[in-house]
């Protein structure tokens, strides 16, 4: 009998409270990196009505203007005029920084950074431990060019058509808060209708909710959604209350790390619980899930496997994970303890070569602060862990 289920992810445009904040968190993480890319941040922002917080601990060389950062960011996003209920350029900036604790500096802190080099050793690898316990989770499935679950795919192709078309001019009533959804049935986990699309959008006061919706299907939904999957049975429902004016941080309070499920796979598999936003490459919430997803991406991408997902977790300041556990639910086209020996082969989860190995030291994580950290196919340049340069090394291995 086949297996059919509904199943739902949203995602939020780059103006929504929570992903201002995310933004601004990674801005300020970026701005130390290129002057210090040994620095160690770990940035929290708060969003609310005229203002925002930028609290956290921070140890660096580097000298950066939080403020202007933060007022770019916000300007940046849409944010330029009291109109839309939060000006980047007049609302007010506070900073609390401290430094890092030296308690889980010690856990951490590597030759490598005594010396102020950039080569790293097996030495220095060894020897860093990870910034923090924890599990965290990569997946990856070939249902999609991003490698991705669809429902989370379409959800933030539809999140970004919304501010493409924003600021393009397209359609000049637009404000910068926003959110989709998408709802599909599968069979046999494959997707085969979509059941539901919701997407809600601010606007200025002037736009009628029929224009809305008209335009809304015509310039977002259909050029997104593919025509297979819609028919009359499909719900659309655009901005559902009826009107939303008022958004962004002068509805609602917005907070760093608020949106991990949008940031990764939108629920289709479980989460570890570690926000990524604001935080440097030693801290294992962000890079442990790099990895594990640029290890089941490559898994997937060589055909080892039609879906993978990967468990890592760590202890405070060991390097090595104290388990690694590997789900093909059933795709795999080995058997699953040789995917899982290809993984030690071919994959170092140990975070010092994880940083080295996908080149975290770089400023790149305000880019994958709004529409997810993962299939982002629409950049110009692949973050390093959604590379597939291990493809044919994993294909040969596994003669396939």
């Amino acid at each position: 009998m086949a297996e059919s289920f509904i199943f739902s992810s949203e995602s939020v445009t780059e103006g929504h409270p929570d992903k201002v904040a995310d933004q601004i968190s990674d801005g300020v993480l970026d701005a130390l990196l290129k002057d210090d890319p040994m620095s160690r941040v770990a940035c929290e922002v708060l969003v609310s009505t005229g203002f925002a917080v930028i609290a956290g601990e921070i140890s660096t060389k580097a000298v950066i203007d939080i403020q202007k950062i933060a007022r770019e960011t916000i300007c940046g996003i849409g944010y330029t005029s009291a109109d839309y209920g939060f000006d980047g350029n007049s609302c007010a900036v506070f900073t609390a920084i401290d430094e890092q604790s030296g308690d889980i500096a010690q856990g951490v802190d590597t030759a490598i950074e005594v010396r102020g080099d950039s080569s790293i050793t097996e030495q220095d690898i060894a020897k860093t431990g990870a910034g923090d316990q924890g599990m965290m989770f990569g997946y990856a499935t070939n249902e999609t060019e991003e490698f991705m679950p669809m429902p989370i795919a379409l959800s933030h192709a539809l999140a970004r058509r919304l501010a493409k078309i924003r600021k393009d001019g397209t359609l000049s009533y637009l404000r910068p808060d926003g959110k989709t959804q998408v709802s599909l049935r599968y069979e046999n986990r494959k997707a085969v209708h979509a059941d539901t699309i919701v997407v809600s959008t601010q606007h200025d006061p002037s736009a009628s909710l029929e224009q809305i919706r008209e335009d809304m299907k015509a310039h977002v939904i259909t050029p997104v959604v593919p025509g297979n999957l819609i028919d009359n049975d499909t719900r659309i429902f655009v901005n559902p209350t009826g009107r939303f004016v008022k958004g962004g941080p002068a509805a609602d309070s917005g907070l760093t790390g608020r949106k991990i499920i949008v940031d990764t796979y939108g629920g289709w598999v479980p989460h570890g619980g570690g926000a990524f936003s604001g935080k440097d490459p030693t801290k294992v919430d962000r890079s442990g899930a790099y990895m594990a997803r640029y290890a089941a991406k490559n898994i997937v991408a060589a055909g080892i496997a039609d879906e993978c997902q990967i468990q890592v977790a760590y202890a405070i300041g060991v390097a090595e994970p104290v388990s690694l556990n590997v789900n093909t639910f059933g795709t795999g086209k080995i058997d699953g303890g040789k995917i899982a020996t290809l993984l030690r082969e071919y994959f170092d989860f140990r975070p010092a070569a994880i940083i080295r190995d996908l080149d975290l030291r770089k400023p790149q994580y305000k880019a994958v602060a709004a529409y997810g950290h993962m299939g982002r196919i629409d950049l110009p340049e692949l973050p390093g862990w959604e590379k597939t340069d291990r493809v044919e090394a994993l294909r040969k291995a596994a003669g396939i």
